[in-house]
């Protein structure tokens, strides 16, 4: 799974990279240790069930604070975008390269208006955060269609011979979309019956902007939200794109809050709506972490924590879940509750299982929900927090 980040020069995209791939604590596992230039890790939070079990828990990767546990995802800088790009524009061929890796996007947007499409800094009021989005969803879309121009006609004479779902999704393969999503986006536009070979210009711009919604869902950071004018742009996007997620976002302020934190100045959990002073500050220090405190209050938290969180829990769907043993939570080191793992909408407890080692799943005996002590089955679909122990043949 990953997460990309797209958006225009100067949006503050590389800021809310920063800010996401920066833990607020001193020490943490570092998982995905062959990450590329352009690739971190980020931790979506979860109420952790150590404290329902009366546990202190020792994570393998990631990190525990107060509760909160917060669990590594892989974050994908998408190289910068400017309109054009499915033309090759800008580093557009860097850009769609990246972006057949994103299962789910966030699309950072200046939300001050205070930048046009290029990133150039312009008057208040003289540029519209709306375009941004527009152009975004423009290119995603011109370069599926291009694809599907350029191989028409195979598709064609290949759908002669085989359903309509599998041709188009082993073209479309490779930028991520399968056959699940093609089947839906056909259904969605009521194609299924349609022979390609009668699709007309329409039913393929309506399919393509289907399955980009379904394949590569886009989550909105609208950023910049503690400058002047970005309220009012805020209003004016929610209304104007009500299908999408619009979520108000600073990242400067979660940057400063997440070094603040780790340098002992504050106590701060990632997403919460304040904060606690525990070192001495001089003034200038107290009235920026007073403004700050004042954000939060207004907004509730920053923002980028529930970016994260919306994108692999509300938009994927992903399901959080505890290996554990009905007579002890800790590993053979000791370590309690030391893994979570992030399970794709509809796994089972025989999923759950290979995910933790392949001859777990192999030899599969059953599950066990160590809150109820109740056997489960292979079959068992896995909910939020889930805590199983896998019983398997020895």
């Amino acid at each position: 799974m990953f997460i990309g980040l797209v958006g225009k020069p100067s949006a503050g995209k590389s800021t809310l990279f920063q800010a996401m791939t920066n833990i607020p604590v001193a020490r943490a596992s570092y998982p995905f240790t062959t990450i590329e230039p352009n690739q971190g890790v980020g931790y979506v939070s979860i109420d952790c069930v150590c404290k329902e079990f009366g546990v202190q828990c020792n994570p393998r990767e990631g990190f525990c604070i107060e509760g909160k546990r917060f669990i590594p995802v892989k974050l994908l800088d998408v190289a910068g975008l400017v309109p054009g790009a499915h033309e090759g524009k800008g580093l557009g061929n860097a850009f769609l390269d990246d972006l057949r890796e994103a299962d789910v996007l966030i699309l950072v947007v200046d939300c001050s208006g205070k930048t046009n499409e290029k990133g150039e800094q312009v008057e208040q009021g003289q540029y519209d955060p709306a375009r941004d989005i527009m152009f975004l969803l423009e290119e995603i879309e011109m370069w599926i269609k291009g694809i599907l121009d350029k191989h028409w006609r195979q598709v064609e004479r290949k759908a002669m011979a085989k359903p309509t779902k599998e041709v188009l999704a082993e073209l479309l393969a490779g930028l991520k979309i399968s056959l699940q999503d093609v089947e839906k986006a056909l259904e969605v536009c009521g194609l299924e019956e349609k022979r390609v070979d009668k699709w007309d210009e329409e039913d393929k711009m309506r399919f393509v902007k289907t399955v980009r919604e379904i394949a590569k869902p886009i989550v909105v950071a609208a950023n910049k939200m503690d400058l002047a004018s970005a309220e009012e742009n805020l209003k004016k996007l929610k209304e104007r794109f009500q299908n999408l997620i619009i979520i108000p976002t600073s990242a400067e302020i979660e940057l400063a809050l997440k070094t603040a934190s780790k340098k002992g100045i504050i106590n701060y959990v990632p997403g919460a709506s304040d904060f606690e002073i525990v070192k001495e500050v001089n003034e200038e220090q107290r009235k920026a972490l007073e403004m700050m405190r004042m954000f939060l209050k207004k907004w509730k938290s920053t923002g980028v924590q529930h970016l994260l969180n919306t994108a692999v829990f509300d938009v994927l769907r992903y399901i959080p879940v505890f290996p554990g043993g009905v007579k002890k939570l800790a590993d053979e080191h000791g370590n309690v509750l030391p893994d979570c793992f992030l399970m794709p909408p509809g796994s089972t407890a025989r999923d759950f299982a290979y995910r933790i080692h392949s001859d777990l799943g192999e030899r599969f005996i059953k599950a066990i929900d160590v809150r109820t002590r109740r056997a489960l089955g292979g079959d068992y679909v896995l909910k939020p927090r889930d805590v199983l122990e896998i019983v398997f043949r020895r």
